[in-house]
């Protein structure tokens, strides 16, 4: 293609005039237009760099004792391994984060995430294992969607915040019905399950096992009345503390960011029968077929993610898998419940004891305008994210698996200490 002689750059050399000062309109006060005086600009090169420092290793007394609900804290012995193979994992010559997710590396760090999560659950070839993304929340619309036609009734157990969400967005997808709620009771306790009025011809009955928000955890779990019926059960905030009896349920799904892992990966456990009957609205990304299918790699999964939750699952099944976490876990709640059940009124745990959470701790003080210097004056000590969730206010105390017995003295220690100064 011909292209003109006169492009704007000759154009300028042969009318250098066009760029003239231009006249002012009357009436506006223009800044002057003049000649700037250009000095030339010296730049000296060094025949010696400076050297930038490394930075400074992080120590373990550098950490602070992080309570918050999630992203949560993560074992720090995980954090160290992923650590030494975040620039080159293990002679790859690559990081995790940039490796192809259809690699062999890539394929040999979900496969082993898979088989150690079996091993800690159990999990029998009847169920398939799923990484995925878009957080529990997702599979709200997910799990009706695959296991249930429009008209199909279902029964929801409401124990607190999630469970409500859940149900509310089930009615876009089936007919679900609260069997039960304890919004009544502010969510502090769990219904007895041979007073359930369940519909006989419910496809599901959902519950929330654990709930972050309002410390209730199911103890036991309910059966469907219906013989073809599942339980189904978001674990979110439970997942891996403690052994779970996987036969019993038609899914289990939980967000990764409390017990195991980052945010970013979601985990759902289904039995296979049950795939493959998604309605025809279902997207592509929630149709639990094609993730099956495709072994969790349809497209690019979370793939750091899904490598954390692998170190953590090694962690676990180190420690001697979930019957000694759960030991652990009872032994922390114990200490922080026991603190605040001895202080005279000072705080108060207002769930049921019976169904008090081994992993969301919510509390109150008798004097609630000392909340603020509460969480102001915990921080000045190292501990963090002690403020009671936005809807309910209080304290709250989130001891996960990864939170040490050292972390949870500390705080206790700490509690007794404020209340001999407020009390």
């Amino acid at each position: 293609m011909a292209t003109s002689a006169n492009t704007p750059t000759t154009l300028l050399l042969k009318n250098p005039s066009i760029f003239k000062t231009p006249t002012p309109t009357p009436g506006f006060h223009a800044f002057p237009i003049t000649r700037a005086t250009v000095k030339p600009l010296s730049i000296k090169c060094s025949s010696s760099a400076t050297a930038v420092a490394p930075p400074t290793p992080a120590s373990a007394q550098d950490r602070v004792f992080n309570f918050a609900a999630g992203p949560a804290t993560l074992p720090e012995n995980v954090l160290r391994k992923a650590e030494s193979e975040l620039v080159n994992w293990r002679g790859a010559g690559m990081s995790v984060m940039e490796m192809s997710h259809r690699g062999k590396e890539f394929l040999s760090i979900v496969q082993k995430a898979e088989s150690d999560l079996r091993k800690l659950l159990d999990i029998s070839d009847d169920y398939a294992v799923l990484f995925l993304q878009g957080g529990a929340t997702t599979q709200f619309a997910g799990i009706p969607l695959n296991i249930c036609k429009p008209e199909d009734p279902v029964d929801y157990i409401v124990t607190g915040s999630w469970g409500d969400k859940a149900f509310k967005e089930a009615t876009k997808y089936c007919k679900p019905k609260v069997i039960w709620s304890g919004k009544s009771e502010k969510y502090t306790a769990i219904p007895a399950f041979d007073g359930l009025d369940q519909n006989p011809h419910a496809r599901y009955l959902h519950i929330c096992a654990n709930e972050t928000i309002h410390g209730v955890e199911f103890k036991d779990y309910p059966t469907p009345k219906n013989k073809d019926a599942i339980l189904v059960a978001d674990m979110s905030s439970n997942f891996c503390s403690k052994p779970v009896d996987v036969s019993k349920f038609g899914i289990i799904y939980a967000g990764a960011q409390k017990n195991v892992g980052p945010s970013g990966v979601t985990i759902v456990i289904i039995r296979k029968d049950l795939i493959g009957n998604a309605q025809g609205i279902t997207p592509v990304m929630l149709d639990y077929k094609i993730h099956a299918e495709n072994n969790s790699l349809y497209n690019t999964p979370p793939c750091y993610g899904i490598y954390m939750c692998g170190l953590v699952f090694e962690d676990l099944l180190d420690q001697g898998g979930l019957v000694e976490v759960e030991k652990k876990n009872v032994i922390k709640a114990q200490v922080l419940y026991d603190a605040i059940d001895e202080s005279k009124g000072f705080y108060r745990c207002p769930v049921g004891k019976s169904v008090r959470s081994l992993m969301n701790v919510p509390f109150t003080l008798e004097k609630s305008e000392l909340e603020g210097e509460f969480v102001k004056e915990a921080a000045k000590e190292s501990m963090i994210q002690l403020k009671g969730h936005r809807s309910v206010g209080g304290m709250r105390a989130s001891i996960y698996n990864a939170m040490p017995l050292a972390g949870v003295e500390k705080l206790v220690a700490f509690m007794k200490d404020f209340q001999a100064k407020h009390g």
